[in-house]
This record gives structure tokens, C-alpha cells and sequence, in this order.
């Protein structure tokens, strides 16, 4: 019984192995990467030499073949040292989702090879319109002969331009509304795809969050996923499984304001003591660590259950989601109360933690959004 919730041991080397790549060749550069608001290139090098950009990519295409546990570590490690670099491995799955769960063998081939050797897979639902209403998405696409002509445009996309691959989810069908949405993949130089400025904001300022527009973008039906009109069933089965890497960020986040937190409060001295000898510190400090390991324990058994498709894998996904995001949420404002001023200025690292962590309450659905799928999938004891 002592092992029933102990992580097996080439997990455990796993997490040892990404949190010392993460602490010296990521973690140096994140506060300019924040500041310059600029891709971290290092971060996406280190990650793809050492097979963890795409990790979740099958052995058969030239990925490692990692389940759900171990990409959801691979996340929260490099999340712990810098949030916008763990956006690369979180993209690359969200985006190449679709293509595994729907798409054939030769389309896999296709773009699953390139995508373990570096190349980047970003995610096309959201619209300036469809937001939380995924289904009132407007992007068109029509079918021309043996060719499909998309036009259109997708908001808030993450790694926009430097990703090389994009699943766009698109109408073909607009009388049929949800049932009339078919998924494609379109690739960044395919002519009439373009790209917006970048979004200035709050936190994550190192992934490039950018618009990317369609203007008669031609493309062959070999790159339809999956059948016409089950396009929209499959964006969402998608985020069943990808919700999680985003829990896995948040605890990520959580856990490196924690940890820097905790070295403040016993160097830091009042009164002739360090902080953390005060009651209320204390308290403060318990409840972040309690609460973080509740979410990581949630976040886990979520991901178990994406890797063996268990029926109740939406209350699992939608629930490890909002609540790790919220931990994230308290634990960095609690961390920035510690540190006090220091938590104030970005001398610090958990003020840039703190705005992180307030974008993972709301990409990939919101977590009012969230509740409203905890609630209609209730889990029946």
C-alpha cells in the first residue's frame, strides 16, 4: 500500500532528468525572454535536442512515445523554471492532437516525423466571435473538385508563425452548425496563411500569441482529419487530453514560486528572526504546499486516465484543469505577499509567475467553462 500513489522510478528519472536540463538551460534566460518578450529559442533548442519538445510523438513516427504522465511532468518541470517555455511541448500536443486521435497512418507519417525532429504544431479553434462558444465558429471551409478553400481567421493562437503546422478547425457546413465543422491541417507556407502582430500580454510574453488569417488558402483533401462534419467532437475530445498539460503548468508555476518563497522566508529577517518563524507565514506557506500537492495528485490520476481513455476522463481533465490553475492563481499571489516588495519587482521571479499563472484560469476553456463540464459529468461513486 505504501506504493499506491508513488510514482514509478523511470518517471521519477524522468522528472530529475527535465528539472536539471530545465535549471541550466532554461531557467537563466526566462526573466529576459519575459522582459523582451521574445521566443525562447534556447529553451526550444535544449527541448528538441533532447527529444522533449514533442515527446508524446509515437516511436513508429521518431518520437519518444511518452504517455500522458510523462508529458504532463515533462510540462510542470519546465514550467517550474520558466512558463512560456513550457508552452512548446504543451503547443506541440495540443496542436497534433487532432491528427492523432483522427487522422490515418499516412497523414500521422506525414507530420508527426517532422514534428519529433523540432518542427512546431500549433491548435486553430478560437475566433474573435467563439470563444467559450466554440461551435459559432466562421471560418469557412469550402470544397472546390478534389480541393478544399479555406478563408477565414483564428484569434489567440499560441505560437502562431513559429509553428510550422497548424490544425484548423473550420465549417464546412454551416446549416448543420456543430455537425457541419471538419478539421484540417494547413501548414505555415501554404499560400494565403499570414499572421497578426503580436498580443502585448500579462504573463507568457514569451510565446508568440499572434492572429493567423486565411485568404484562399488551397489545400488537397488528404489534409482532412478525420471524417466531414466531425470536426467539432473532435476539437473537444482534444482538450479532454490537453487540458491536463495546462494543470501540469499551473502546478509547474506553482511549485517555482513556492520554492522560491520558501528560501525567502528563512533568509529574509524582521524583528530579529527569519519570517518564516512567524505564525502566519507559516500557515500561509502550509496551505500552498498542501494545496499544490492536491492539484498534483489530481493532475496525475487525470493523465492516467487520458492515456488509457477511461470513461470519466472529462470530469477528470476539466476538474485537474480548474483546480490546479486556481492553486496557481493563490499560491503566486501568496508568494508575491511573502517576498513583499522584492515579490513587487521583477528582481524576483514570481511577479512574471503570477501574471503566468492568471492565463492558465483561462486558455484552453475557462474555467467557469470548466465547472459547467465538471457538473454535466459528475462522477457517479
Amino acid at each position: 500500500m505504501d506504493a499506491l500513489f508513488s510514482l514509478p522510478r523511470e518517471y521519477e528519472e524522468l522528472r530529475q532528468s527535465v528539472r536539471s536540463l530545465a535549471q541550466k538551460e532554461i531557467a537563466p534566460h526566462a526573466k529576459a525572454v519575459d522582459e523582451d518578450h521574445r521566443y525562447p529559442i534556447e529553451a526550444a533548442q535544449a527541448l528538441a535536442k533532447a527529444g522533449l519538445s514533442a515527446a508524446h510523438v509515437p516511436t513508429e513516427f521518431g518520437g519518444d512515445g511518452a504517455d500522458a504522465l510523462a508529458v504532463v511532468l515533462i510540462i510542470e518541470e519546465v514550467a517550474r523554471a520558466c512558463g512560456s517555455s513550457s508552452l512548446i511541448p504543451a503547443v506541440n500536443k495540443l496542436g497534433s492532437m487532432p491528427l492523432i486521435l483522427g487522422g490515418t497512418s499516412e497523414q500521422k507519417k506525414r507530420w508527426l516525423t517532422p514534428l519529433a525532429q523540432g518542427k512546431g504544431f500549433s491548435y486553430c479553434l478560437s475566433e474573435s466571435e467563439a470563444g467559450s462558444d466554440a461551435a459559432s465558429l466562421r471560418t469557412k471551409a469550402t470544397k472546390s473538385g478534389d480541393k478544399w478553400i479555406i478563408n477565414g481567421s483564428k484569434k489567440w493562437i499560441s505560437n502562431a508563425e513559429v509553428s510550422d503546422f497548424y490544425t484548423v478547425i473550420a465549417q464546412t457546413d454551416p446549416a448543420l452548425g456543430s455537425k457541419g465543422i471538419t478539421a484540417f491541417v494547413v501548414e505555415k507556407t501554404d499560400a494565403g496563411v499570414s499572421f497578426g502582430s503580436p498580443e502585448k500580454k500579462m504573463g507568457f510574453r514569451g510565446s508568440p500569441t499572434r492572429e493567423v488569417y486565411f485568404d484562399n488558402v488551397e489545400i488537397s483533401d488528404d489534409r482532412r482529419i478525420g471524417e466531414v462534419g466531425n470536426g467539432f467532437v473532435l476539437a473537444m475530445d482534444t482538450l479532454d487530453h490537453t487540458r491536463i498539460t495546462i494543470a501540469a503548468q499551473a502546478i509547474g508555476l506553482a511549485q517555482g514560486a513556492l520554492d522560491i518563497a520558501t528560501a525567502y522566508s528563512h533568509e529574509r529577517k524582521q524583528f530579529n528572526k527569519p519570517i518564516f518563524d512567524f505564525q502566519g507565514v507559516q500557515f500561509m506557506l502550509a496551505d500552498m504546499a498542501m494545496n499544490i500537492e492536491a492539484a498534483r495528485q489530481l493532475t496525475y490520476a487525470a493523465a492516467v486516465k487520458s492515456e488509457n481513455g477511461e470513461k470519466d476522463l472529462k470530469f477528470f481533465s476539466a476538474s485537474s484543469k480548474c483546480f490546479a490553475s486556481d492553486v496557481a492563481m493563490k499560491v503566486t499571489q501568496d508568494a508575491v505577499q511573502i517576498l513583499g516588495g522584492y515579490g513587487y519587482v521583477s528582481d524576483y521571479p514570481v511577479e512574471r509567475m503570477m501574471r503566468d499563472a492568471k492565463l492558465t484560469q483561462i486558455y484552453e476553456g475557462t474555467n467557469q467553462v470548466q465547472r459547467i463540464v465538471i457538473a454535466r459529468n459528475l462522477p457517479v461513486r
